[in-house]
Order: structure tokens, then C-alpha cells, then sequence
């Protein structure tokens, strides 16, 4: 095995006694908030194509009407005023954070000659280009009935309320989590048993906490360390009987995914994080923090997830990937 596997890993040895309820995997946004994000992307990345509604609505895979109408209902704005007022906006910040000329900048906001672009901009901004760049530190955004404006340097911000049913950081971390061990189970199916069951050199990481140092191991461990500290957390029994095959693993992903994504989901709305717990399933019983408990899972969860990488490239599965979370946030907005 590659050097690159042996790097230190650590975690709490622990004695587990309980049993799991079966729940379904559920999404972690609406789907109405996922295709906001989504044609919004859409609008920011032609701002600089020399096209129109048709094609920008062609590109999100829906009609001309059926694009301005969900946009209209979702931000108070039409599409084509959006995208116009997010240029200006752009233009003023650059007027105010640069030294290309009003002209350019004009251009490059889609307006055919100077004097159009300084009509549009002294209506939005009260004034022209040149007294604008003449304020010490004036503001981009133009008022809109929706708070969606242009953020530096080519990017939206959005209110707060639009983006009510979007994941936090740690949400975002642990559902990335759960789609690369997912991934990972999936690609090492196409593997013989002996492949799975070989012992890799990781060095001294993981032997004890593992008992043995084979990609079956990592990949179960993905899933058990879930299913224990959230017996711990929820204090409940938890009886290990766990099977090994893919493909119960898979299952038991299934069912402790969701259960493990409600769980933190509850002590972040709470504001748990600092709470203290008695983990009576260690010998001898321990405290910890809720915040550092989940920290924890996350952590290893990591660690175990590059090595179980690593351990399918030395295998000859080419195709995995890095597990970038970049890439799993691009396929929940973009589904195939």
C-alpha cells in the first residue's frame, strides 16, 4: 500500500450494546431551494455571455415561461431585471475598487456605448459613473425586493430567509460524509473478497480501534462509529451484532444516515453543542460534549474515508475520485 495510507489516526476504543430503527434516507434541502440556488447560479455564470432569456432559460432545461415565471415567484423580479441589476452592480463595484475606465467597464455590462451606460447607472445610483467613483466608499447594491445582490468577485449573496431549508457547515460536512462512504461502498463491490479482506499497511494507525486493517474494516467502521455514538448520545442500548458483507453495510448506512443527520440536526437548533453527556457504553463510562462527540465522528469519519480511498486506487478503481465535498455539492444542485 501506498505510503500516503500511513498517516496517524486515533479515537476512543468503545464497548457497544444496542439496536438501530430503520428510517429512510431524506433530503437535507427542499427542492425548491436547491433549483433557486441553481438558476441563480445559472444567471451569475452567463452575466458575461452575449446571449438572451431563450438560451439562459435553454440552459436550465425549461421553458422561456416556465423560467421567468419560477423566478418571478421565487425573488419578486424578473429574470432579465435580476440579471441587469446584478451587472450595474457589478459595474459599481469595479468603478469603485479598480481603475478600468467607465467605458470598459459600460462594455463589459453589456451596454453598446458610454452614454447608455451612464443613463442606466444614474438611474440606478442617482448619478453618473465619474461621481460615483468620486464617493470615498459608496455602496454597490441597488435596492431590490428580494436582497439578492452581487458579491465580489463573482458571486450572489442571498438573505437569510431565502436560504432557511439550506444545510449549515456541519450538516453540509456530515451529508458529504455520508454520499463518500456511499460512494466508496459502491466501487469497492466491484472488488473480490480477497481484495476487501487483504490487510493494508497503514502502519500503527487504526489496529486497535479496528481489531484488523482491511478496506472491509474501513468501510464498516464508516458506518459503525455512527451507530454507536449515536446510541451514546441518545442513550440507548446497543447490542453489536453487525454483519460484514457490502452489502449490510450499505443497509446499515442507510438506516443510521438520516437517524445521525436528525440527531445533530436537533443539537444545533437547540445549541447543544457544549452540553455534556454520560457515555455509559465505554469501559468505564465517560463524559463528553455533544459538539465534541460529533466532532469526533467527523474527524475519523475523514480519515478513514482517504484511506479507504487510497486502499481502492492500490486496487486498480481509478474512477473514485477524492471525494471532494465540491463535488458532492455539485451534483445535490445539479442532479443527473
Amino acid at each position: 500500500m501506498a505510503a500516503g495510507l500511513a498517516s496517524a489516526a486515533g479515537g476512543t476504543a468503545r464497548t457497544v450494546k444496542r439496536s438501530r430503527s430503520p428510517l429512510a434516507i431524506i433530503p437535507l434541502v427542499t427542492m425548491k431551494a436547491v433549483s433557486l440556488r441553481r438558476y441563480l447560479d445559472l444567471l451569475v455564470e452567463t452575466l458575461d455571455d452575449d446571449i438572451g432569456g431563450d438560451e439562459i432559460a435553454r440552459r436550465a432545461f425549461l421553458s422561456r415561461f416556465h423560467f421567468d415565471r419560477l423566478l418571478r415567484e421565487a425573488v419578486g423580479e424578473a429574470p432579465g431585471g435580476l440579471r441587469r441589476r446584478l451587472l450595474l452592480e457589478r459595474a459599481a463595484y469595479r468603478l469603485g475598487h479598480g481603475d478600468a475606465s467607465a467605458t470598459d467597464i459600460g462594455i463589459e455590462a453589456g451596454y453598446d456605448s458610454l452614454g447608455a451606460f451612464t443613463r442606466a447607472f444614474s438611474r440606478a445610483f442617482g448619478g453618473p459613473p465619474s461621481a460615483y467613483r468620486a464617493q470615498p466608499q459608496p455602496t454597490y447594491w441597488i435596492s431590490s425586493p428580494n436582497g439578492v445582490h452581487f458579491h465580489p468577485p463573482q458571486m450572489i449573496s442571498m438573505p437569510t430567509n431565502m436560504r432557511r431549508n439550506v444545510m449549515d457547515l456541519t450538516e453540509r460536512l456530515i451529508a458529504h460524509d455520508l454520499w463518500l462512504t456511499a460512494r466508496l461502498l459502491d466501487h469497492a463491490s466491484t472488488l473480490p473478497g480477497a481484495s476487501l479482506d487483504r490487510t493494508l499497511d497503514l502502519g500503527q494507525t487504526d489496529v486497535a480501534e479496528l481489531g484488523t486493517t482491511s478496506l472491509r474494516a474501513l468501510l464498516d467502521r464508516l458506518v459503525f462509529t455512527k451507530e454507536t455514538w449515536t446510541a451514546s448520545m441518545t442513550g440507548r442500548p446497543f447490542e453489536d451484532g453487525r454483519e460484514m458483507s457490502l452489502s449490510a453495510i450499505k443497509q446499515r448506512l442507510s438506516k443510521i444516515g438520516p437517524e445521525f443527520v436528525a440527531l445533530v440536526r436537533g443539537i444545533r437548533q437547540r445549541g447543544d453543542w457544549d452540553h455534556a453527556f454520560i457515555d455509559a457504553l465505554c469501559e468505564p463510562p465517560e463524559t463528553f460534549t455533544y459538539g465534541g462527540a460529533i466532532a469526533h465522528v467527523i474527524t475519523f469519519s475523514a480519515h478513514r474515508r482517504e484511506l479507504a480511498v487510497g486502499a481502492l486506487r492500490s486496487f486498480g478503481v481509478t474512477d473514485i475520485g477524492y471525494g471532494d465535498p465540491i463535488e458532492w455539492e455539485r451534483e445535490r444542485l445539479n442532479p443527473r
